[in-house]
């Protein structure tokens, strides 16, 4: 069983979240940000207020940890520093720890992965070029074309090459992870079944629809004469629909949703996952029926219910396998920090800062 959980490959995770973007009709409102006055500041006079000269830069080479021999130096160092900036960034939360702690942590952090990376090739772990060009290729789905995969491994200071090298690392240290712990673990049918019945709440379901739709965007700050050209839009559309029009091809050919690549189908949603103008009408309609255009904070919206799902209770059958990948998961991550504390304890490492 694959783990599910990367553990060294922070920046390839940014990747990914900072460019899969999901349909409007999920996001949030955002408070705008406040405009700038545009009055130049008069000039600071205090010399305390003077900015003082930048410290010179760290040695990149600079050793700052040794690991049965090999040397971890400043850059790897800074590596995992980004690497826990980025993870927190993320997340949105504020950063819990200050500079000295945090960066005690990236270099614990890094004296884990050359461990990680001593002990694959001990145990001669490899991954091949064919499995990281598969992987590549999962990446790029993720990306509406070459432009865009490219412009976001600048962002994130990667060129394709050192990508595939971060992701043949990362295969390698998974698959020992998958050997030496992963596959080990057997969570048994009593295990499964104990936390279902002990958590029973959590496998309720609410009343779900699966709806398709057509957006034409407007923005917060469209003139009337733009608002009133996506509503023609948005009406001339729902006349071909009433006229024998394809719903999914007109979606594939007008939305501006990114849901258009499956003809606008955005799977089953529960009321709250919505914003209310579009969930209160997706949830009036019977299952077949398309409502009149419905406007929301992202424009004008053409939609058709497909299907309805009651509240129910899923079954422990329908949920026992999802319950049983969890529970490995689980023990897997508590079995993942036993396994590389071990590594610590019989390794010769010598922290320099």
């Amino acid at each position: 069983m694959r783990i599910a959980t990367r553990l060294y490959n922070i920046l390839i995770i940014a990747l990914l979240a900072a460019m899969v973007t999901s349909c409007p009709v999920f996001a949030q409102d955002k408070t705008p940000a406040k405009a700038d006055s545009g009055k130049a500041k008069p000039a600071v006079s205090d010399k305390k207020a003077e900015v003082k000269a930048e410290a010179p830069a760290a040695d990149p080479n600079q050793k700052v940890a040794m690991v049965n021999g090999v040397a971890i130096v400043r850059k790897d160092l800074d590596k995992a520093l980004k690497s826990m900036q980025m993870k927190q960034g993320m997340k949105g939360q504020p950063n819990p720890m200050d500079t000295k702690e945090m960066a005690a942590e990236a270099l614990d952090n890094a004296v884990t992965l050359e461990l990680l990376k001593q002990e694959c090739t001990k145990k001669k772990i490899e991954a091949s070029d064919t499995e990281v060009d598969e992987k590549i290729g999962q990446i790029r789905k993720n990306f509406p074309g070459d432009k865009e995969f490219n412009e976001m491994l600048t962002k994130v200071s990667l060129t394709e090459a050192k990508l595939k090298e971060q992701l043949k690392q990362d295969m390698k240290i998974r698959k020992l992870i998958d050997t030496e712990v992963a596959d080990k673990i057997q969570i048994d049918d009593a295990e499964i079944k104990a936390y279902y019945d002990s958590h029973i709440d959590s496998f309720k379901q609410k009343e779900q629809v699966q709806a398709s739709h057509i957006l034409v965007k407007t923005e917060a700050g469209d003139d009337d004469a733009k608002k009133a050209e996506a509503k023609k839009k948005i009406t001339d559309i729902q006349q071909k629909l009433k006229a024998g029009g394809d719903f999914a091809a007109l979606a594939k050919e007008n939305s501006d949703c990114p849901s258009k690549a499956k003809g606008g189908d955005l799977g089953f949603f529960p009321k709250d996952a919505m914003v209310k103008p579009f969930s209160d009408a997706a949830f009036a309609l019977k299952t077949g029926e398309m409502s009149d255009v419905v406007e929301t904070q992202f424009g004008y919206h053409l939609i058709k219910v497909t299907d309805k799902k009651p509240e129910a209770t899923q079954t422990y059958d329908e949920v026992k396998e999802k319950i049983g990948r969890f529970l490995k998961q689980t023990k897997v991550q508590t079995d993942i920090q036993t396994y590389i504390e071990g590594l610590k304890k019989n390794a010769k490492i010598e922290k320099m800062i």
